[in-house]
């Protein structure tokens, strides 16, 4: 059963220390596409996993074209007014800590301070083997003068900084080795088939610990690093509201649930 926003606003009224788990459907006034429906199936292929970048060269050049031509505007993403409303209500002392699974740093940017990266982030490129961290602004630089025939293509617009590209030939795709050792490069984010660090999962813990309520913005918790973080909310008895539209894999332990668009829903933070 889904409520009215109101009840949305009288929950964050009555809890003074929220964790703050934020979703996909956060950056998609952003212009970055989710990767689920409204019944949380994917509304395309699954993301590549770890094994697979790492274990298969098709792969990996197949994903840094892609990421080339989707870093374009991905890397533009400014904030919306979700991520504004979610800053004002750290501003104003709700927030124990704001855990989300995206890795755009749009929170970041709409001047939320308190905030985990449970998955990483994008604009960063780090190398697997000796652990050397570089921009992505400056890879990117990289990966264009190295395949300038890459530059033009345009495609749609996929989650997470990737674009469509079919039917192409990805053989010849050139992929900078690390500047420092030589070793693969990888995007600083957890990819599916991947254990994410444990400062990252501790830094979200002490976020529970210090929160006396649950909100979830914008994602469906069908990934189980979010999903566990309301498990856990639920088995210590603290409440947990959704902002969502569709269903979320933890509906059945939910104390509210909203089904609007994240940023009509917290419209009455900016207030």
């Amino acid at each position: 059963m889904t409520h009215p926003i109101a009840d949305l606003e009288a929950f964050i009224d009555r809890h003074p220390r929220l964790l703050v788990l934020t979703g996909a459907g956060c950056s998609t006034d952003s212009g970055i596409p989710d990767y689920r429906d409204a019944d949380g199936a994917w509304k395309r292929k699954p993301p590549v996993t770890f094994q697979a970048f790492t274990g298969n060269d098709t792969t990996r050049r197949r994903y840094w074209a892609r990421s080339l031509v989707g870093w374009r505007y991905f890397g533009m993403a400014e904030p919306n007014a979700t991520h504004r409303a979610l800053a004002r209500l750290e501003e104003h002392g709700k927030v124990s800590r704001l855990v989300t699974q995206n890795v755009d740093r749009l929170h970041q940017k709409a001047g939320s301070r308190d905030v985990v990266d449970l998955h990483g982030r994008l604009d960063i490129v780090r190398c697997l083997a000796c652990r050397h961290s570089l921009g992505r602004d400056g890879f990117q630089a990289e990966l264009e003068a190295l395949n300038p025939d890459w530059v033009s293509l345009d495609a749609l617009r996929a989650p997470d900084g990737d674009a469509d590209l079919e039917g192409l030939d990805f053989d010849a795709f050139a992929i900078p080795p690390c500047p420092h050792c030589g070793g693969m490069l990888k995007p600083d984010v957890v990819f599916f088939g991947e254990n994410i660090p444990r400062p990252w999962v501790d830094d979200a813990q002490a976020g529970l610990d210090a929160a006396d309520a649950v909100l979830v913005v914008g994602s469906s918790l069908m990934v189980y690093s979010g999903y566990r973080i309301v498990l856990q909310a639920a088995r210590r008895g603290l409440p947990v509201a959704a902002l969502n539209l569709g269903r979320t894999r933890a509906d059945e332990l939910l104390s509210l649930k909203v089904e609007a668009p994240c940023g009509e829903g917290l419209a009455f933070l900016m207030n």
